[in-house]
């Protein structure tokens, strides 16, 4: 099963979500991951879903999706042609022996302490899903007490843009 992104523009509605969500519910798909965010414009909001699907299913996906009133546009955004990004927070155990060495690591990973307490350190990093999986692993020798991600959000590279072509189509959104 493949991992794939999918950027999706709709109209900034009461409810868009939560038929979004009940589609994927209904059809028994899961969402590895979903964020939604305003865009340039007030009238339309941006998903980034990343869902586990086989390319059969993702091609139903997104059929379904189109047939969503307030669904403007979806893109698949392939991970090499693209910049995603994740942010997570992680708390993790610390005395005095070991807070040095979790600050270095930290500092590989180009992350930020956030907070520091007498028995624990929480640390700030953001970046592509594959590095904070990585930073991940080398912390949990010392104790992950608590944890948390942003779902991912993603652009294309370069001047590819969803809205490219889609002005028309945004023009109805009222």
């Amino acid at each position: 099963m493949d991992r794939h992104t999918l950027s999706v523009l709709v109209e900034n509605k009461p409810g868009v979500l939560t038929r979004i969500a009940g589609m994927f519910a209904r059809r028994n798909y899961n969402i590895h991951s979903l964020a939604v965010g305003p865009t340039d414009d007030p009238r339309v909001s941006r998903l980034t879903l990343v869902v586990g699907t086989e390319a059969v299913q993702l091609e139903q996906i997104v059929k379904q999706l189109n047939k969503l009133v307030h669904v403007l546009k979806i893109v698949e955004l392939d991970a090499g042609e693209s910049v995603q990004r994740e942010l997570q927070l992680v708390k993790v155990a610390a005395d005095a022996a070991t807070r040095s060495q979790i600050i270095e690591l930290a500092d590989v990973f180009r992350a930020k302490i956030v907070d520091v307490d007498h028995d624990s350190i929480t640390i700030e990093a953001a970046g592509n899903p594959g590095k904070l999986e990585a930073m991940i692993e080398l912390l949990e020798p010392y104790g992950i007490r608590e944890m948390v991600r942003s779902g991912t959000i993603a652009l294309a590279r370069g001047t590819k843009s969803i809205t490219d072509g889609a002005k028309l189509r945004m023009q109805r959104v009222v």
